[in-house]
């Protein structure tokens, strides 16, 4: 915790009281939540980015997807329309936002809509002709104004929020309490080989109710680098000099997982949107080499003029045990809810 933040410490106690507030007006029914009788999964965190909501989402796409009519709801942060939007063959980055548009170029088998009003949201995918049966709300958990028939709490391994703080002294959006919530947790982009006595450790830390499920993820990154035209193996393009380049909130993995000794790296903010200098300044440092960057930026850069010598890393989350009871849980909850 640096200096400014310990000294920020009494406005994140006044934040920590606004939000006590607000959750306990909607715990008790004084603020309005709206259920809706559809399954509705809500995937978030009580930390301000970086916990691996979109391969989680995901992850759930490719679970629930092959049997049932799937949608996805975002925010779109960042994006420049505004409102209610529905994905089609016109949407881009800067319509949807990075992330959901990533959804739809992936998974044209979903629908794929964005709305800061979550409550809107739901409501316009469900007056179409052809109604979802799963919605999947992606960073939600805060959005109390819908109450989810079902919450996937997630959390970093090396940020957990059980040692966390309130914003701005530490990175919290929420006290640790709003885990209470949770249906499961995740504790995200954990090392591989985990321990069974660590996963106890961070279970007693948690301090979880009997009810709620923990499950362990490790973020597993492709074999290949791919573009419109080609894939690449990594094992062959490790060795070459290349730039790496990422716009998204904790990039040391990705560039840990791909670079050599010489690497060049490239770090923008999360979800930055790439003006026409940051492409020529990204050509110039590039020097004729190969671009390799997260699939969140590929799809705010494939447009641009770096497309010739762009490649992107896909991942996937992975759980390290226990995935089956993690995909049991989630199919049970939607075949008891859903509509016939």
């Amino acid at each position: 915790m640096n200096v400014l933040r310990k000294i920020l410490f009494p406005f994140a106690i006044l934040y920590g009281c606004v939000t006590a507030v607000r959750n306990f007006l909607f715990d008790k029914g004084i603020l309005k939540s709206t259920s809706f009788d559809i399954p509705v999964i809500a995937v978030g965190n009580l930390s301000v980015g970086g916990t691996g909501k979109t391969p989680q989402i995901e992850y759930l796409i490719r679970l629930l997807s092959q049997k049932y009519k799937v949608a996805t709801l975002s925010r779109g942060y960042k994006r420049k329309s505004e409102g209610y939007v529905l994905a089609s063959e016109s949407s881009n980055a800067e319509i949807l936002g990075d992330e959901p548009f990533q959804f739809y170029q992936k998974f044209p088998n979903i629908q794929v809509a964005v709305d800061a009003n979550r409550r809107n949201g739901i409501t316009q995918l469900l007056s179409q002709k052809e109604k979802p049966e799963v919605i999947l709300l992606d960073d939600a958990y805060q959005h109390r104004k819908v109450k989810a028939g079902f919450y996937i709490l997630l959390s970093s391994y090396d940020d957990l929020y059980a040692d966390d703080f309130m914003l701005p002294t530490g990175n919290l959006r929420e006290s640790r309490s709003g885990a209470d919530r949770a249906n499961i947790v995740i504790i995200t982009k954990c090392p591989k080989e985990l321990s069974e006595g660590r996963q106890e450790e961070i279970r007693s830390k948690l301090k979880l109710r009997s009810s709620q499920q923990l499950y362990f993820t490790f973020i597993n990154y492709d074999d290949f680098v791919y573009n419109e035209e080609e894939q690449l193996a990594v094992k062959d393009i490790k060795s070459e000099s290349k730039l790496l380049l990422a716009g998204i909130a904790k990039p040391t993995p990705f560039f840990d997982y791909l670079k050599n000794e010489k690497e060049d790296c490239l770090t923008f903010p999360d979800h930055h949107h790439f003006s026409d200098v940051d492409v020529a300044n990204i050509l110039e440092k590039a020097n004729h080499r190969k671009i390799i960057t997260t699939e969140k930026d590929y799809v705010r850069l494939k447009d641009s003029k770096l497309i010739s010598q762009l490649y992107y890393l896909p991942i996937k989350s992975t759980f390290i045990n226990n995935s089956k009871n993690f995909d049991t849980a989630i199919l049970e909850y939607v075949q008891k809810n859903l509509v016939t």
